[in-house]
């Protein structure tokens, strides 16, 4: 490495190796200012001016703990950004792409993106340089497309210079912890070579060490098969939570029994599935494998669960005599998970859209997010949930500000007090007041 020659195994240190990291994301800047802090010359890529300038000015365009500090410390000296990804490319040793591929309307990935960076470098890679594309991709991806994209003409990956796959393993709200502490990293270069620099690159900063796999194809399964699994396991939950709503039975009861056997893990219901990853990666592997009925399924499970909370909310508001039509609904939590501000394939949205469509004045209120975007769901934004004199309140994203919530004085405050609780997020002794129902809990009103 350092301009050796690619032979050269790896590193042992960051000190005297320049890194461009390309996609200061929600990932991607977190990714840069861990490799400052372990001592490398990092060029943060960017083709959004805004966020260029946020971190040469040290603020972080990223909410994440932890971030604001490390930019305090290193940008403006070990931390720089720059929207000239191809002088980037030629000042540094390595080249990490960490840019986001999502699916388009036909559900097909978008490698569009990924494929730009890989462009974009290859305008400044030389030999004994190495390239590796962190970005969760379809297996096949980097020792395809993305291999054709880094090339100069006079070049070649694997032999002139590495290029591998080690995909991001972490998640918001702790992803300076999960860069550094939680996970082993996962490598697998275009060659054996490849493979073991990579690997050496990311033992000088990730404690729990790395695991080396055959190739990129390899690595990248690896990534897409974990979130594939939990998809999978929620429509499992899912499906189960509706059979105990039939049968009378408290799904989270049942499951949580079911899970002190080892070799059980049942996820939890809920309104459905969100985010960047779990509703995404299924799609990788459906669009690249022939026989894939299972992964199917479980994104048509998945995807159904808004409507059957807004059925779940209709029949409450019918046991009440209360046309949906004519019903005042609060939906409170628009982003995929507690406490992450992200809206991003969240089935929230959903919910809003199926009440609207059925006739439905719908608000919605979440602590995380402005009223420009809590509008951007098509609902009206509420300043608190007693603003109104609701028909029904739909929980569809347990927030920890929700746990304080007074819920003797919203029944009061409702015209019509039904509460759908779409993540089995009160307690029961709590909601007496309430024609209540719990997904998956056919010992409410569901």
């Amino acid at each position: 490495m350092g301009r050796t020659t690619v032979e050269t195994a790896g590193v042992d240190n960051l000190s005297d190796i320049t890194v461009a990291v390309y996609g200061l994301g929600k990932m991607g800047l977190p990714l840069a200012a861990v490799l400052a802090d372990a001592g490398a010359q990092v060029r943060g890529v960017d083709i959004d001016a805004d966020t260029v300038a946020a971190v040469n000015e040290g603020d972080s365009p990223v909410a994440e703990p932890g971030l604001q500090d490390l930019l305090d410390e290193h940008a403006g000296s070990a931390l720089t950004a720059t929207t000239d990804g191809r002088n980037a490319a030629r000042g540094s040793d390595v080249m990490i792409v960490l840019v986001p591929t999502l699916i388009d309307d036909a559900a097909t990935p978008d490698l569009a993106p990924v494929l730009a960076a890989a462009e974009t470098i290859s305008g400044g890679v030389e030999a004994g340089d190495m390239v590796i594309l962190e970005s969760t991709v379809p297996p096949g991806t980097t020792a395809g497309e993305f291999v054709d994209a880094i090339e100069p003409a006079n070049l070649t990956a694997g032999e002139d210079f590495h290029a591998a796959h080690c995909p991001e393993r972490t998640s918001s709200g702790r992803v300076l912890e999960d860069l550094t502490e939680s996970y082993p990293k996962i490598v697998g270069g275009l060659t054996s070579a490849g493979t073991e620099a990579a690997a050496d690159f990311y033992r000088t900063f990730n404690n729990p060490g790395v695991i080396e796999l055959p190739d990129a194809t390899a690595a990248e399964a690896v990534k897409v098969f974990e979130g594939v699994y939990r998809d999978v396991n929620i429509a499992l939950a899912n499906e189960l939570a509706k059979a105990c709503e039939e049968w009378g039975l408290d799904a989270a009861a049942v499951f949580d029994s079911a899970n002190t056997q080892p070799y059980c893990n049942i996820h939890d219901p809920g309104v459905g599935v969100g985010g960047h990853c779990i509703p995404v990666y299924p799609h990788f592997v459906m669009n690249r494998a022939e026989d894939t009925p299972l992964l199917r399924t479980a994104r048509q499970v998945n995807e159904g669960m808004p409507e059957h909370t807004v059925t779940i909310t209709e029949s409450l508001l019918r046991e009440n005599d209360v046309p949906t039509e004519s019903a005042s609904v609060l939906v409170l939590g628009l982003t995929y998970r507690p406490g992450v501000d992200e809206t991003r394939f969240t089935p929230t949205f959903d919910v809003v859209n199926l009440l609207q469509e059925r006739g439905a004045d719908v608000w919605a209120h979440d602590p995380l997010l402005s009223p420009t975007a809590i509008e951007d769901s098509g609902a009206e934004a509420a300043t608190n949930p007693f603003e109104q004199a609701w028909d029904a309140v739909v929980l569809a994203t347990g927030h920890e500000e929700y746990e304080s919530l007074d819920l003797e004085r919203l029944s009061e405050t409702m015209r019509t007090p039904v509460l759908v609780d779409g993540r089995n997020f009160f307690k029961p002794e709590a909601v007496t007041a309430f024609t209540y129902a719990c997904i998956g809990d056919g010992t409410t009103g569901c």
